[in-house]
């Protein structure tokens, strides 16, 4: 098990890819091929859906396909897992967030997250962005965790877990090169001093972007090195 720290999740929400049904999902998803395949055969891009989403303001039903430009919301208790051009998307439960259109109709450029989390995997490609409240993150190749806490005045968790990340919060400006997750809080006050400040490894896992990373026929970067680093959020492998 990965270590990690919990503030206001369950183990349960970070354990969700030991379900069976959710295996299965995705070794279904690996087995038929890459987001392109999907679109070629007319398959839906969502790998796994627990309990409700609304797509747009209408439940999410089996089938359907989530494009660039819509709006997404899960309820209590439930979670989405889907694809989209060279990106992978967890969703956590009581999420709101919009994906935005990049160079091609199925390329997302711009993921904006209202309240809620997501976990996610970015291949190399264009100019990408996730936006919250508090944060603006310009994503390279990588692998991020984000999560807006609306009980914190939009206060935003942001965890590099490997990669290149640039962070802006309000002209407070931090280029992240993180090999093992390297976290931080971004500010929703004014108050004097740094709008970015460092974070501890909270409210996800290893297994979790190691599961998302397959989905797109990827590796993290600690499994291509064969080891892991402290998971103090300092972003090394503890050199």
């Amino acid at each position: 098990m990965t270590q990690h720290f919990l503030q206001g999740r369950s183990e349960k929400e970070v354990t969700w890819y030991q379900r069976r049904e959710t295996l299965k999902a995705a070794a279904a998803w690996v087995a038929m091929g890459s987001f392109g395949a999907a679109v070629a055969q007319q398959r839906s891009n969502v790998v796994q859906l627990t309990g409700d989403a609304l797509l747009n303001g209408s439940r999410l039903l089996p089938g359907q396909t989530i494009q660039t430009g819509d709006q997404l919301q899960t309820g209590p208790d439930s979670s989405l897992i889907f694809v989209m051009g060279n990106a992978s998307f967890l969703v956590r439960q009581n999420t709101m967030m919009t994906v935005e259109r990049g160079a091609t109709l199925s390329t997302v450029s711009l993921l904006r997250l209202v309240t809620g989390a997501v976990a996610s995997i970015w291949n190399k490609g264009g100019s990408r962005s996730i936006v919250t409240p508090t944060l603006t993150a310009g994503i390279r190749g990588t692998g991020v965790y984000t999560e807006v806490l609306p009980q914190q005045d939009n206060r935003t968790y942001f965890c590099n877990c490997y990669g290149t990340v640039e962070l802006n919060a309000t002209g407070s400006r931090q280029l992240s090169q993180a090999e093992y997750h390297q976290s931080f809080w971004a500010e929703p006050s004014t108050k004097e001093g740094p709008r970015l400040t460092p974070a501890g490894y909270l409210n996800h896992t290893d297994a979790e972007q190691e599961f998302l990373a397959e989905l797109i026929g990827q590796r993290t970067y600690w499994q291509i090195v064969g080891r892991k680093g402290r998971g103090d959020g300092s972003g090394t492998m503890g050199y």
